[in-house]
């Protein structure tokens, strides 16, 4: 969830681009694809992680489910899981080329660049002990790092390194060896754990439970960690090639890459569903391209139509959303820990996909119209000016003068 840089020139830095972006200066169309994508990340947490154990869709049905919430969660896993969090991906590896780029003349790049990714890790870490185990950001700044050096090259390394880290996450189901998944016996216990704690618990003992799951959680981190940071470079890549900066001067190549992508994407997203392939693994491995490619076929829709008036249009009501993604992402965990956990409504395990999506859109809604009144006050979000502010080592402007 990056922000961009842009110039400022003062007598300590004659070559200028050490400031963060002014709202003048952003890409409309990145910002509107981040907001849409956060909606993506909102269902799949809520429906997925927050309403119930994480690990409840490895063991398949284990509570009776009304039509309307198995047409939800089967809409859901089609259409959104993990595509959502391809789309961040894809978008943070946008913005950190973008930073990168634009503090080229900053003796102090790397610096900044490095002390940046530091402190999203720091926020990660707390928000994945303090709030929710469920946590992508500790995760984006390891592959930041992993990701900064090949920066320094030339673009087509950038889609070779990309190619490999997505290669390699498309061998992971024949890479990954025995016993680094939790078996189904851990997976059954810790579900009637989370049901009984994660319900009913105080803060203390949500806060235990919490970190005694991170052993079981972290193989599924690692699992796509090498889709991370092939997106991440692919995003560096898309944005070096310029086609990010003007697509509209590439005529019909973004609906054409919205159509083969939303079309591919969901033929093999259907393929893994009914196990079309008899061969060890090959079911996963057409989930998991279904992912990249979906992924890719929103972003290429979403930033097509961004290019012309009437998509502008359609859309303006994201970017707010997007620019504050940080702070609503945030935002998220702490409401809905608050509805579902213990130490608030107690809800977990209470409530069909359907309620809890339904929830889900009223947050939503909330934040968009949040996020359209901070940014006609303030330059950035909260916890956006916070970073920026760590990150530079000095006061940046906060309200719109």
């Amino acid at each position: 969830m990056p922000g961009d840089t842009a110039s400022r020139v003062t007598p300590n830095n004659p070559g200028g681009r050490s400031g963060p972006v002014s709202p003048s200066e952003r890409i409309g169309a990145i910002d509107a694809l981040r907001g849409v994508a956060l909606f993506g990340v909102l269902a799949i947490n809520l429906v997925t992680e927050f309403r119930v154990s994480i690990f409840e869709q490895f063991l398949g049905p284990a509570r009776p489910a009304s039509p309307i919430d198995r047409a939800v969660e089967s809409f859901l896993m089609v259409a959104v899981d993990m595509k959502a969090f391809a789309l961040f991906s894809l978008l943070f590896g946008v913005g950190l080329a973008i930073q990168f780029e634009r503090l080229a003349a900053n003796p102090g790049r790397i610096r900044l660049l490095l002390r940046r990714l530091a402190i999203l890790l720091a926020i990660g870490l707390l928000h994945l002990v303090l709030i929710w185990n469920g946590d992508i950001l500790t995760e984006y700044s390891v592959a930041g790092f992993v990701v900064l050096p090949f920066l320094f090259g030339p673009r087509r390394l950038l889609a070779l390194a990309s190619l490999a880290c997505l290669g390699l996450y498309l061998a992971m189901p024949w890479l990954v060896p025995n016993g680094v998944f939790p078996t189904t016996a851990a997976m059954a216990k810790d579900v009637v754990e989370a049901n009984r704690i994660y319900g009913a618990g105080g803060f203390i003992e949500v806060l235990t439970f919490r970190i005694r799951e991170l052993p079981l959680i972290l193989p599924l981190h690692l699992y796509v960690f090498p889709r991370t940071v092939g997106l991440f470079l692919f995003g560096a890549w898309a944005w070096r090639s310029a086609v990010l900066k003007n697509p509209a001067a590439y005529g019909p190549l973004m609906p054409a890459v919205a159509v083969v992508g939303v079309s591919l994407g969901l033929a093999l997203t259907l393929v893994n569903a009914n196990a079309f392939f008899t061969v060890r693994g090959a079911n996963m491995v057409a989930g998991s391209l279904a992912t990249v490619v979906l992924a890719l076929g929103y972003a290429a829709a979403v930033i097509g139509a961004c290019s012309t008036s009437a998509g502008k249009a359609l859309f303006r009501w994201a970017a707010p959303l997007g620019r504050m993604a940080f702070t609503n992402y945030l935002a998220q965990s702490v409401i809905f820990g608050w509805i579902f956990y213990g130490y608030g409504l107690g809800l977990f395990g209470r409530l069909g996909a359907s309620t809890a999506l339904a929830i889900g859109l009223g947050v939503y809604l909330g934040q968009i119209i949040f996020s359209a009144w901070w940014l006609r006050r303030y330059r950035y979000g909260p916890v956006e000016w916070l970073w920026r502010r760590l990150m530079y080592g000095v006061a940046q402007p906060m309200a719109l003068v």
